[in-house]
């Protein structure tokens, strides 16, 4: 190929309009030689002749307008067009009645008791991806005013904040509840005056039965003078826990009974229980559906996305903003995500992890957000998956296969290819090679540019021998025709399964048509190899060896080892010669 015709200039042209459409206006390279070379395999051994060409042509279509680019594909390739307006029609929904407020304003507010996990994803892409698509606000709120049954843990605010960075979701502001009690502390007094609260001293048993007959307890008709003085009490520590708590007046009627005079503050032994921020200098706490409205209101949140186990929380919510006269965030409220394949629960996580069961909160057996980075996940395909699930208000689920798919579409055009062969045990004895011969293959049939993996084997009295994967060895048939990657063409004479050895003669170097399909060996030399260790989705390992180019990775990397899948470089030992790596998925 000594030039670039008009036929190859013009898909250039195409792929590079298309790409630039669908990404903003400005084209890659790289994917655009990916979709010349899907169209026209025959053209992939001319890769480098191809480079400047389209290098050429993406920088002038990356100059145009995205009008004119559309203009263009409208023009000679339409049906291009109609393939990117199923790809828009993939976009979130709009928002109601953003039209009322100054700014959007959304947020995402966990419990510091654990990291996230893949249920978490969907509020924090969904609220990110409202709040950008309408240049507002997205607001960080760590919840954490529960000392004692959902207690908050140090390390975990950060591992939050770096788990929602690597998603992609960085936050515009940042609050932390309990740097916030004394607020709390005032808008309680403001409730308990204007009439609207109360200080409860029923035991939680003797108001269960208030709660179940429609009936207020005694303690409603407290004066509001004798409520502040008990609530003074409160917060000075002479109540204990158990003795006190103080109720948002609802009614005792309501239909359903976790509303009827819900608790908006209780008190926490925090001798016993000391907050891991604030010690013991706050024993009166603010519960979830109090704190959170109050926030919601002075953060001034437009828009709550969440789950619609949370609908009994809106009602309750709504109490505090009608008796302050506030205007209640809109609520989007989405069903239940089922997520199949998963270990989800933080309270079995933390267990298995106390028990020795996981190795800790990465581990490869489970669904949190720590475990998918580790194995080698990209943060775009969990926020396609979870855009492509939305806001609709049915349940809805994500399997691992679609999460694989959509991965393996992202890392496929990166990954780099190598060979591995788990426990090395069949050896091939190619005879008759008749002088030094070199395997040269390329690091990502694609993208011929990053260059080569280079082999070269001598024979020993006409003799090559390689290890060869096990499944390879015992698929095989005496007298039929196979080929090592890159290198030769061999018959098998004999099989020795007791000794592992695999006998055979050389039929040249040269790719050549056979009956059938030539079945394709990959191989590695018996001296050179890098040790390698793949940690599996069960947490099992698999040992065996790899390509010695693979020290020259870098950790986090994900390549393909061929014919058994995507895995990222977790630890290298050069010394050694050994690498670690997290299976990602086939």
């Amino acid at each position: 190929m000594s030039d670039v015709n008009e036929v190859i200039e013009s898909v250039i042209f195409k792929y590079a309009l298309l790409n630039a459409y669908k990404h903003g206006g400005k084209a890659q390279v790289n994917a655009v030689l990916a979709k010349i070379f899907s169209e026209l395999p025959q053209y992939r051994s001319f890769a480098k002749t191809l480079l400047p060409h389209v290098e050429r042509v993406v920088n002038e279509v990356n100059n145009m307008t995205i009008e004119l680019q559309r203009k263009l594909l409208e023009e000679r390739w339409p049906e291009s067009i109609k393939e990117s307006k199923v790809v828009e029609e993939k976009k979130l929904p709009p928002l109601p009645n953003t039209d009322k407020v100054a700014v959007v304003k959304t947020r995402f507010a966990p419990n510091p008791d654990a990291p996230l996990h893949l249920g978490s994803a969907r509020p924090i892409i969904l609220s990110y991806e409202y709040a950008k698509m309408y240049n507002g606000k997205f607001v960080l709120r760590f919840e954490d005013t529960d000392p004692k049954t959902k207690r908050p843990v140090l390390e975990f605010y950060d591992m939050i904040k770096d788990d929602m960075i690597w998603l992609g979701a960085k936050w515009d502001e940042l609050y932390i509840q309990s740097d916030r009690i004394d607020i709390y502390y005032d808008f309680a007094r403001k409730l308990i005056e204007m009439g609207y609260a109360y200080v409860c001293k029923c035991s939680a048993e003797d108001f269960r039965k208030y709660k179940a007959s429609s009936k207020e307890c005694p303690c409603r008709s407290t004066s509001v003078e004798e409520n502040l003085e008990l609530w003074e009490k409160m917060i000075n520590h002479s109540f204990r826990e158990g003795d006190a708590v103080v109720r948002i007046k609802t009614t005792m009627s309501h239909p359903n009974p976790s509303i009827r005079d819900w608790v908006a503050f209780r008190i926490i032994d925090v001798k016993r229980w000391p907050h891991p921020r604030t010690g013991d200098k706050y024993c009166v706490w603010p519960t979830y559906n109090f704190a959170c409205a109050i926030d919601d209101h002075l953060m001034g949140i437009t828009h709550i996305l969440r789950g619609k186990e949370h609908e009994v929380n809106t009602i309750k919510q709504r109490y505090i903003f009608n008796y302050f006269g506030w205007t209640y965030p809109e609520a989007i409220h989405f069903g239940r995500m089922k997520l199949s394949g998963w270990v989800l629960s933080k309270s079995k996580i933390a267990e298995g992890i106390k028990r020795g069961i996981y190795r800790s909160w990465d581990d490869p057996r489970l669904g949190t957000i720590a475990a998918l980075r580790r194995r080698g996940f990209k943060p775009e395909a969990i926020r396609e998956i979870i855009l492509s699930v939305g806001v609709k208000s049915t349940p809805a689920s994500i399997s691992l296969e679609n999460l694989y798919s959509i991965n393996r579409r992202i890392v496929e055009p990166e990954a780099n290819r190598f060979f591995f062969i788990a426990s090395p045990q069949f050896k091939l004895n190619v005879h008759g090679v008749p002088s030094k011969i070199q395997a040269k293959i390329p690091l990502h049939p694609t993208y011929i540019e990053r260059g080569y993996k280079v082999l070269s084997l001598t024979p020993v009295n006409g003799v090559i021998t390689v290890y060869i994967s096990d499944s390879d060895a015992r698929s095989m048939k005496i007298d039929e025709t196979y080929r090592l990657m890159g290198l030769l063409n061999f018959r098998v004479t004999n099989i020795d399964y007791n000794s592992s050895i695999v006998d055979s003669m050389f039929l040249g170097v040269e790719v050549f048509k056979c009956k059938g399909e030539q079945k394709i060996i990959h191989w590695l030399p018996l001296e050179g190899n890098a040790n390698a260790i793949i940690v599996m989705p069960d947490a099992k390992e698999i040992r065996g060896l790899c390509d010695y180019q693979c020290l020259n990775l870098k950790i986090g990397e994900v390549i393909q080892f061929m014919r058994f899948g995507f895995v990222k470089v977790d630890s290298i030992n050069r010394d050694h010669a050994e690498l670690v790596f997290y299976y990602t998925h086939p």
